[in-house]
Parts: C-alpha cells; sequence; structure tokens
C-alpha cells in the first residue's frame, strides 16, 4: 500500500491542516507582529477536504493526520472526524493539538473515531510557557492532557520542542514523565524556518548525552517506529523517548509524508516552497481522477531532501503548512 515517489520512497502519510489560525502565538511557528489568516473563502471546505482525503486514500494513502494551526479551533471538527473515520482504508487517524481546548473535546474526539493525539508542550513551568506562547493557558493545556488520558488515547505524544537557552534546563524533567506515565515524550530539534535563530537549535547527540547522564541508564533504541521520530526508552520506564532530527540527522530518505494546506495546496514536504495548488483545480470542476493524477504528481515531485540548509527562503510559516 502507498505510493511510489521517484526516489522509491513508499507515500501513504497525509497531514490534513484545517485552519492556520491559532490561539497560541509560539515564535517557531507563526512570526512576530500582525498576523494575516487566510480568507474564509480560500480555506478548504469540509467536504473538500473529504473529497481530497477519499481520493489520496484510494491512492494508497493509509495514515491520516489533521494538523492547523490549532485544529480545534475551527467549528464543528468532531463531525469531521467522523466522517473520516468512515472512508475505508484508513489505518491509522490522529491529530496534532497544543491542548488548550482538549479538555472540552478529548471524549467526543475518541467517540468520533480519533485514534492518538500529539500534543505540543514546550516547558513544564507556567511562567514559561506564558513567555512562549503568549497565552495564559497553561493550565488548560494540563486538563487536556489528563482529558486525552482518561478519554483512553494511547499513546499520548508530547512534542517539545528544544530551544537552545530557552528550555534546555527541562530536559531532564520531561523525561523523567516516561516513568511516570506511558507517554511517549518527544524531542524536537529547532528548524529555522523564516528566522536568523541556528543559536536556538539543540542537536540531538546533545539532549541524548544529556538524558543518558541522568542516572537511569542508557537508552535503548525501539524497533517499529513509522515516523519521524526514532523511539528510546529507558530500563524500567513506562513510556518512551523519541528524538525528530530534522536538521542534524534527517530522515529524508525514510521519509513517507505529504501535507495538504487549509488554503489547498498540496505540499510533498513540510521544508521546502514547491506545491500544488488543488484548490483551483477542484473549484473549476476537475474529476476524482485528475485530482489524483494531481496528488500522484506531487508526490512525483518531493525531493530528495529537504531545504534546511539556511539558503532556501520559506514562502509560508508553519502555521500556514500544517506542522
Amino acid at each position: 500500500m502507498g505510493i511510489i515517489d521517484s526516489y522509491g520512497r513508499n507515500i501513504r502519510y497525509l497531514r490534513v491542516s484545517v485552519t492556520d489560525k491559532c490561539n497560541f502565538r509560539c515564535s517557531y511557528c507563526m512570526p512576530a507582529g500582525n498576523t494575516k489568516w487566510f480568507p474564509e473563502r480560500e480555506i478548504l471546505s469540509y467536504d473538500e477536504l473529504l473529497r481530497m482525503i477519499r481520493i489520496a486514500v484510494k491512492a494508497g494513502i493509509t495514515k491520516i493526520r489533521i494538523t492547523g494551526g490549532e485544529p480545534l479551533v475551527r467549528k464543528d471538527l468532531i463531525p469531521f472526524i467522523a466522517e473520516i473515520r468512515k472512508i475505508p482504508g484508513i489505518q491509522d487517524l490522529s491529530m496534532t493539538t497544543n491542548g488548550s481546548l482538549l479538555s472540552q473535546y478529548a471524549l467526543q474526539l475518541k467517540k468520533a473515531g480519533l485514534d492518538r493525539v500529539n500534543i505540543s508542550l514546550d516547558t513544564l513551568r507556567e511562567d514559561r510557557f506564558n513567555k512562549i506562547t503568549e497565552r495564559s493557558m497553561f493550565r488548560q493545556v494540563l486538563m487536556g492532557i489528563k482529558s486525552a488520558e482518561q478519554a483512553g488515547f494511547t499513546p499520548i505524544k508530547l512534542n517539545v520542542v528544544v530551544m537552545n537557552g530557552i528550555n534546555t534546563d527541562e530536559l531532564i524533567d520531561f523525561a523523567r514523565l516516561s516513568f511516570e506515565k506511558s507517554y511517549e515524550i518527544r524531542f524536537i530539534e529547532y528548524m529555522q524556518f523564516n528566522s536568523d535563530s541556528r543559536n536556538l537549535l539543540v542537536p540531538t547527540k546533545q539532549i541524548k548525552a544529556t538524558l543518558n547522564q541522568a542516572g537511569w541508564g542508557t537508552l535503548v533504541e525501539q524497533p517499529g517506529s513509522d515516523g519521524p521520530a526514532t523511539v528510546f526508552r529507558f530500563p524500567g520506564s513506562q513510556g518512551s523517548i523519541g528524538f525528530i532530527s530534522a536538521t542534524t540527522e534527517h530522515f529524508c530518505n525514510q521519509c513517507n509524508r505529504i501535507r495538504l494546506t487549509a488554503d489547498g495546496r498540496l505540499k510533498p514536504c513540510l521544508l521546502s516552497n514547491f506545491e500544488i495548488d488543488i484548490k483551483r483545480k477542484m473549484r473549476a470542476g476537475a474529476t476524482d481522477f485528475d485530482i489524483e493524477n494531481r496528488l500522484r504528481l506531487c508526490i512525483w515531485q518531493k525531493s530528495a531532501q529537504h531545504g534546511l540548509d539556511g539558503k532556501e527562503v520559506f514562502q509560508r510559516g508553519m502555521f500556514q503548512t500544517g506542522g
């Protein structure tokens, strides 16, 4: 199953952004200043999104992840999730969220058929959280994580963007959670996205070295990961530790993902400016066959490696692409 690209990679994972809007203002995702949202008419309707997902699944896609912005700020997301769940051939349906609204929707999402949630949380300290997100919603996020656990989502993955001098003193605190809970704590290398912030990058090797010196033994790599993270576990822990090393140890040769943006562009890579306008074709009356051909063209144009080398200036912010 899947669609083979020009480098022999099996593409079977579609990340679908349902909105560019977010109730946080994290600097690595959203630029400072007044943010301009996509005009409402430019956002794909749920029917258009469902049509694209059905076409993609028929072509060979088996995993769907809902992203944003913050997906839960879009109205009527629960019925949309339920409609995706009805599509035959989807083996995994998940969502990435900042967790701030999850306490309201976790049980409904589970009943609608969502399999898993990834929750972004870059600090365990409320004052620091307020500074990073420019919002005072730390306790709502903690409630959201608890609600996701109570709803039966497993494994719960916590995404931690590691930023030098900002949250590097919390690596041990985050890793300790893997002993207390069955969470996967995922440390993500900072990606320079349209900003001169290379000094914020902490290489995965350095993060691992810090954790291995914590006195819990040595991290042991776990087999069978089907995502961007390499997963490890400390002896005796309930949960696990993941590392996403897009900058220093890129995994492009194993990438199995493409993206659909909220404004209707297919993107074969998060860190590339190449995209194909699928919305214009849809609204001009293109057939499913035509749309599938555009999907396959997008996958065939997927480059060997991302453009995260400082030479390419990305035309979209992270929030406009879907994380």
